[in-house]
C-alpha cells in the first residue's frame, strides 16, 4: 500500500496533496507509511483525488486486506 500511495503522488509535493486532500502533510505521510489508518471518509477522497477505487488502493488483488 505505502508504495502504491507514494507512486500515485509521484512528484507532486506531499503539501500540495494533503492540502487538496483537506488533511495535514503529516497526517498524509502516515497514511503513506502505514502508520495510520484513514477513515473510510479519508480513503473515499483519497481514492476519488487518484481517480481510482478504495479497493484499488487499499486492497490487495485477490481481495485480501493490506490497509483499513
Amino acid at each position: 500500500m505505502r508504495k502504491k500511495l507514494y507512486h500515485l503522488r509521484g512528484n507532486r509535493p506531499r503539501s500540495r496533496v494533503s492540502q487538496e486532500l483537506q488533511i495535514t502533510p503529516q497526517m498524509l505521510g502516515a497514511v503513506e507509511r502505514g502508520d495510520r489508518n484513514p477513515s473510510l471518509k479519508l480513503a473515499k477522497r483519497i481514492a476519488d483525488y487518484y481517480g481510482l477505487s478504495i479497493d484499488e488502493i487499499f486492497f490487495g488483488h485477490d481481495g485480501n486486506r493490506l490497509f483499513l
